[in-house]
């Protein structure tokens, strides 16, 4: 009997470990299905990373993004003095570049919008998860012609 009741506390112990364990594997699947995050941008001409993007998701599910990082920037404090909408001249740290972005499934999302801040160009977009989550390819296009960057989870 003794042995029995070894046995049920053993269990009573393990049993919460194995389904926080369960849990947190479902969450890191779910993550790496995610575009939320921080993101390393890197530029696609120079190959050098220019900024530091957190994308979160909206309670409609869909994702917008914001500069929260400008890791080498041309002078301090830039503005988008480029821009013709609501970020003009507005801090580019903390600006939101990409909006309005839904999910496709499959760690696809399209149907949004990403701004340039240093031409001050808005582009239709989309963005797909690349090497399990890792990198994020992102385009922005002009009628059909697209040019992508690709960034790193960090």
């Amino acid at each position: 009997m003794r042995s029995t009741g070894s046995k049920s506390f053993l269990a009573a112990l393990l049993l919460p470990a194995l389904l926080l364990g369960g849990a947190a594997a479902a969450g890191s699947a779910m993550a790496a299905d995610s575009a939320v995050g921080r993101w390393k941008t890197v530029d696609s001409d120079t190959g050098k990373p220019k900024s530091i993007v957190e994308i979160t998701q909206s309670a409609d599910g869909t994702l917008s993004g914001h500069i929260v990082e400008l890791l080498d920037p041309s002078k301090p404090n830039p503005v988008c003095d480029k821009c013709s909408d609501d970020r003009k001249n507005k801090p580019i740290t903390g600006m939101e570049i990409i909006r309005g972005m839904k999910p496709q499934g499959g760690g696809k999302y399209a149907g949004g919008t990403i701004l340039k801040p240093d031409e001050g160009k808005v582009y239709k977009s989309k963005i797909e998860l690349v090497e399990g989550g890792k990198k994020l390819e992102v385009s922005g296009c002009v009628a059909f012609i697209c040019k992508s960057q690709t960034w790193l989870r960090q």
